[in-house]
């Protein structure tokens, strides 16, 4: 008999959980019964470079629990993923409280505010202001490994522990694909590579490490900043952008990430590239709408083919 929350008792940190994909992947954790550490640098009291005060890790939290019920527990811990001290403190932390930690989600990011994502003409690497670039790199790729470091010691202490890289797009997609500004490109491939590396090193441990990416997520920003709308009367951005008609909500990867958690077999993914459109495919599990889109595939045989906006069979 299918357990309503295959994860209770496990444990999980999903770092970079104030907003967006982490938020609802820290939520949806929840939700199947985990108790997750969700961290990041926006708090009720401080808001981080991002600039965005209306998300907190506290109402992470706070929504975590109200998904979770009984069993599950959400637990905001304000943490800057680039100072390893902090992160010493919260996986001693984690240690203390819990004795184990089954879920490592490393969904950091915040480069977004560094770079001018809209502009359709996007500089040279050298015309590029430098200091920007390489806090970037900081925030998208050494946050990633400062926590993996400092983290994954006591994931390994019991098998079946799951690491999990984000990104953006997939490694089909990426590697065939300049994802510029450059230190953009840089910072959204390097995490597949990473989860390559590390899902072997992991294996011995009987643990699983894979890159997981969302489509075109309608993320907070997104939605209020780039197209002003709400999640609501989302599909009215079409009108500027007709692709987005393939975006989906940020639930989607969120329960794409608990599929997999709760996957007896999830070594078979180890080291690969996932997408949450793929793995609805494998797990049947759907976005909020109850559609099931499938952003890369659509990008590459519609959106990049040059064909019309037209999500038939791709959602």
């Amino acid at each position: 008999m299918e357990t309503a929350q295959p994860l209770k008792g496990k444990i999980a940190l999903v770092a970079g959980a104030t907003r967006g994909a982490g938020r609802a992947m820290a939520v949806e954790l929840g939700r199947a019964g985990a108790t997750v550490y969700a961290t990041g640098r926006t708090t009720r009291d401080h808001v981080s470079e991002v600039g965005r005060s209306t998300e907190t890790i506290e109402e992470t939290a706070e929504l975590v629990d109200a998904a979770a019920g009984a069993e599950g527990r959400g637990i905001a811990v304000p943490t800057d993923h680039l100072e390893p001290e902090q992160v010493r403190a919260l996986v001693t932390r984690i240690d203390r409280e819990q004795g184990r930690l089954d879920i490592l989600v490393n969904d950091l990011w915040g480069g977004d505010t560094h770079l001018d994502m809209g502009s359709r003409e996007q500089p040279k690497m050298w015309e590029m202001d430098l200091d920007k670039g390489l806090r970037v790199m900081r925030l998208g790729i050494e946050s990633h490994i400062v926590t993996s470091h400092c983290a994954l010691p006591l994931l390994t202490r019991n098998p079946g522990g799951l690491l999990v890289e984000v990104t953006d797009g997939t490694e089909e997609y990426n590697r065939a694909t300049y994802r510029k500004p450059f230190f953009y490109d840089l910072a959204k491939t390097t995490p597949i590579r990473m989860a390559y590396g590390l899902g072997e090193e992991l294996r011995e441990f009987g643990c699983t490490a894979v890159c997981l990416t969302p489509g075109w997520l309608r993320s907070e920003a997104m939605l209020d900043s780039a197209f002003h709308v709400t999640e609501e009367n989302w599909r009215d951005a079409c009108e500027q952008a007709p692709h987005f008609a393939i975006s989906e909500s940020p639930t989607y990867i969120g329960r794409a990430l608990a599929a997999l958690a709760a996957d007896p077999e999830v070594a078979r993914w180890n080291g690969q590239s996932l997408s949450s459109g793929g793995l609805a495919r494998e797990y049947g599990f759907t976005d909020s709408d109850g559609s099931a889109p499938d952003a890369w595939r659509y990008i590459a045989e519609v959106e990049q083919a040059g064909k019309p906006a037209d999500v038939t069979g791709y959602r």
